[in-house]
């Protein structure tokens, strides 16, 4: 096999790798088709997404010839399950003496860029996947001494006890920088001999002939903001494999499409989701809400001011969390490719974890996949390979077990008795049962569809930041590290661009500009003084996906900036 070596700086491949035409399209690439402009709408996108090059004259001529390289598996995603993904095979490959060529992309400029968690980690899958671990230098430095659970009132603090074998008890637990953890497991490994190529996203699945998944193509670069090509313009690579494995975090844009086109959530519930400023979940209603602001005023709460005063702001980021645990879990295979980590959804939400279960989802990936794609007859009815095994192997593990346990504390909380019942119920089906009661709770249904009419609501007034413990949106985002590449199209794309004002402004009085928690999308008057437009500044995105999650409208699809684009998180 040949060993690719990719660089921050592009270089020429041609000598390395096989030349195919880029005929691999996804039939359900361009699933929407609309107008990028009228005479009445301004264009806000020119993403080739929504508007397809072959029908714009400023690319004929232009060569679309994709370079392609073959490895036995690709990874879609340097996070924990990915890089847990890619170490299990490499140790089984070592361990059996056997050749494995694994290639992992990851978006960010580097491993644990585009990385941010909650940072309590429960050490179960690395004990299982490294009994060595602190031999080996793992950053978990600070083990957790002591729980504080609470009510907070408007000025005051209700303690809630924190009994043995409760969820958010975490006890054993460590208190990690999550992006600290994930670039040791990239190094571990590189060190097995994994190839990890950072900077390069992947923008777009391939499928054989007969439907089945065949790889990724990474994005094409030097596409101007107006959809044109620039002079130095260049095509993505192909990446061919005999499985592919999706580890793309929550709300996966590839996911998204894989989701339409094998039907995998055809028999779960639509998923549901938090945003990670402060648990602050999406599912709520009053379109004038902003999480953000949230965050700042209850930063304010006395028994939280008083840890923060006299520190320092030193970073700023946010991520959408999956929250909707055992009900929501799609299938996770398919002809070619799976599902592993956040994409699908595995994280426990009353512990608030969900790395050590995306972790050992990409290891159960991982021992499926290997004696399938290590065998001397490759016996397959699709040429991209079908695993199985690993959707029953998940479904005997301790991952099954733990969300089927707590699948009926968070909908619980949307009952008719609220966050009082829902306590009520954690403590005595729980603590008491441990989930084992005879039924399921359903969650309320798609976030997006939870918004009331601005009409219906009263706006909230929210207090001023002090510039002490509360800060305001812009100069929070300058601390995330954010930087796109600026004349791109927007990576923020719209079905259809009238919508934002016909839908979101006039019924909702423009949610986005509230949900968004780095400033992206913002109302401001036409030229001509009548009417307003959005405005979208792609620059400022943080890659959390709120928009894709939260638009009332389902009218905007987020897809991958050129590769490197989005913070630059250290230690998130």
């Amino acid at each position: 096999s040949t060993l690719l070596t990719i660089s921050d700086k592009r270089v020429p491949i041609d000598k390395l790798l096989k030349t195919v035409k880029a005929d691999h399209a996804p039939p359900q690439l361009y699933t929407w088709r609309w107008k990028c402009s009228s005479a009445v709408t301004p264009r806000i996108t020119s993403h080739y997404t929504i508007c397809p090059r072959d029908k714009d004259p400023r690319w004929e001529g232009v060569e679309m010839e994709r370079f392609a390289d073959e490895a036995d598996v690709v990874i879609v995603g340097g996070g924990p399950a990915g890089l847990s993904a890619a170490i299990r095979l490499k140790q089984l490959a070592n361990e059996q003496e056997k050749e494995l060529r694994v290639c992992l992309v990851e978006k960010a400029s580097q491993i644990g860029a585009h990385t941010l968690s909650g940072a309590c980690l429960e050490p179960s899958a690395l004990n299982e996947l490294f009994s060595d671990w602190k031999e080996r230098g793992a950053p978990l430095n600070t083990p957790v001494t002591e729980d504080v659970f609470s009510l907070l009132t408007k000025k005051y603090r209700i303690p809630v006890p924190m009994l043995p074998g409760l969820p958010m008890n975490n006890h054993g637990n460590y208190i990690v920088r999550l992006g600290h953890f994930v670039r040791w497991l990239g190094e571990q490994a590189e060190e097995l001999g994994v190839e990890i190529y950072p900077g390069y996203a992947a923008a777009e699945v391939l499928f054989h002939e007969d439907g089945s998944v065949k790889g990724i193509a990474t994005n094409d670069v030097g596409i101007a903001k107006d959809g044109s090509p620039k002079d130095v313009f260049e095509r993505g690579m192909e990446l061919h494999a005999k499985v592919t494995l999706f580890g793309e975090g929550c709300h996966g844009h590839l996911a998204k499409q894989l989701y339409r086109q094998f039907n995998l959530r055809e028999n779960c519930e639509p998923q549901t989701y938090a945003i990670g400023l402060k648990e602050v979940g999406l599912d709520y209603t009053n379109p004038y809400l902003s999480p953000f602001r949230e965050f700042q005023r209850w930063k304010h709460h006395p028994f939280i001011a008083k840890t923060l005063e006299g520190g320092n702001r030193i970073a700023y980021g946010a991520r959408a969390l999956n929250e909707g645990g055992y009900q929501c879990l799609p299938k996770v295979t398919f002809p070619g490719g799976m599902l592993i980590g956040c994409s699908p959804g595995f994280m426990n939400v009353p512990k608030i974890k969900g790395t050590h279960t995306a972790m050992k989802s990409g290891m159960l990936a991982a021992e499926a996949i290997f004696p399938k794609v290590t065998a001397k007859d490759l016996a397959s009815e699709t040429a991209g390979l079908h695993v199985p095994e690993y959707e029953d192997n998940l479904k005997k593990s301790w991952i099954w077990k733990e969300l089927y346990s707590v699948r009926n504390i968070r909908p619980s909380f949307h009952s008719y008795f609220g966050l009082y019942g829902g306590m009520v119920y954690t403590g005595v089906f729980y603590w008491i049962l441990r989930g084992k009661e005879p039924w399921t709770l359903k969650h309320a249904g798609l976030d997006s569809a939870q918004l009331r009419p601005a009409k219906e609501c009263t706006a909230i007034e929210y207090p001023k930041p002090d510039g002490k413990l509360s800060f305001d949106l812009l100069s929070s985002v300058a601390l995330s590290g954010t930087n796109h590449e600026g004349d791109q199209p927007p990576h923020l794309t719209l079905k259809d661009d009238s919508v934002p004002v016909a839908n979101n402004l006039a019924i909702y009085d423009g949610p986005e500009q509230r949900f968004c928690p780095a400033g992206v999308y913002e109302y401001v008057p036409l030229e001509t003084g009548e009417g307003m437009r959005l405005q979208i500044n792609a620059q400022n995105c943080v890659h959390c996906k709120t928009c894709d999650i939260k638009d009332p409208s389902q009218n905007i699809n987020w897809v991958v900036p050129e590769g490197s684009g989005g913070p630059a998180y250290n230690g998130m």
